[in-house]
């Protein structure tokens, strides 16, 4: 493919930068004062893991954004079958647990969490077989049921972790990606519908997401248990007021009423310390994101650039309006990080992996 390369979306680059560099921040405030104590003993050790996360993550951003992505066609099912050998190898010995959950593969050196990878292999491979398929996927049998046995397959991978949360994303990525190659609204109505039920099934089918669904309706019933991380989230958000804190100052993070401050829970972190403005700042990043992602999409030189660029900016959207949906208790609690913001190496290079991928698709996009 022969197309004039520019310089990639500036707005969308200094977004995600924004992000990351609140991230870095945050991620310090919110774990400082905890280290100190066993088994890190040490107030910098979750800062340095994080810059470290992002001097790999921006790199792999930047060669993403150079690498021609229609090369990343003719790998597309090579990319499908390592991300199901990938969530497979989860659910094997190889597989590592923490608080319950299996869903990463212990390297020695370091953790890997195969999912943030599986999803965007996965996008990738929709994003082409959507591209060839073009009149065929208003006939449901062609273009819409094998997507949602893909769906199926990959949402079940994931939740056996489990991980309901990204199972969700992924699901709701997909969706909206049929939605962008023109899937008709009937069609997708009903797909929508068997979706909430089969989230209503899941939730049901585990007794810890059964209490965790009752006590987001009414977190107040049970008070030191199910509906603990739901109270003091909502009690480090309204003590922060207008201004906040002030970093470093959040009593709920600094004397561990909140849990999972760095990670699933950050947002309620910036909250307490930065107030409402700063998190207001958060939103309106990821909004200004959303925005130039999916202009980036619209003015796309091709059908596969196009629905790529839909895709990657879906699943980062999807899984922020999760996270800060659980934080403010407008969702039931499920283990899924703030992109860009929570602490967590997988998830941020990967993002950042796909961040480079679409910086690289508004490299051609057509002005508009």
């Amino acid at each position: 493919m022969s197309l004039k390369r520019k310089a990639p979306d500036f707005i969308l680059f200094i977004a995600v930068m924004m992000l990351l560099s609140i991230g870095i921040v945050m991620v310090f405030s919110s774990s400082s004062y905890y280290a100190m104590f066993p088994p890190f003993n040490n107030p910098f050790h979750f800062l340095v893991g994080q810059l470290i996360n992002a001097l790999i993550g921006v790199p792999v951003m930047i060669f993403m954004m150079k690498y021609d992505y229609w090369k990343l066609k003719r790998w597309s099912v090579a990319l499908l079958l390592l991300a199901f050998l990938l969530l497979a190898m989860v659910l094997t010995p190889l597989g590592s647990s923490r608080l319950g959950a299996q869903r990463w593969i212990n390297l020695g050196f370091t953790s890997f969490q195969p999912s943030e990878l599986a999803k965007l292999c996965i996008i990738i491979f929709v994003a082409t077989s959507l591209s060839i398929k073009k009149h065929k996927i208003l006939n449901f049998r062609e273009g819409v049921l094998p997507y949602l046995m893909l769906m199926a397959i990959s949402a079940g991978l994931i939740l056996a972790e489990p991980d309901l949360g990204t199972a969700i994303t992924l699901v709701g990525t997909i969706f909206i990606m049929l939605f962008c190659a023109g899937v008709k609204i009937s069609t997708l109505s009903t797909v929508a519908i068997l979706g909430v039920g089969s989230v209503m099934a899941a939730i049901f089918a585990e007794d810890y997401r059964r209490d965790r669904f009752f006590a987001f309706l009414n977190p107040e019933g049970d008070p030191a248990g199910a509906g603990w991380h739901i109270l003091n989230s909502l009690m480090s958000i309204g003590s922060g007021g207008l201004l906040g804190t002030g970093l470093g100052q959040g009593r709920h993070s600094k004397f561990l009423y909140l849990p999972e401050r760095q990670t699933d829970f950050i947002f309620a972190v910036i909250g307490e310390e930065l107030g409402f403005i700063g998190g207001c700042l958060v939103i309106l990043l990821f909004i200004l994101f959303v925005w130039r992602g999916f202009k980036v999409a619209i003015t796309s030189p091709d059908p596969f650039a196009s629905l790529l660029a839909s895709g990657i900016v879906s699943g980062i959207a999807l899984q922020a309006i999760i996270n800060i949906g659980v934080v403010t208790s407008s969702l039931p609690i499920t283990g899924i990080t703030l992109p860009f913001v929570s602490y967590g190496g997988t998830s941020l290079v990967f993002t950042l992996m796909g961040v480079g991928v679409l910086l690289n698709i508004s490299r051609y996009a057509t002005p508009k």
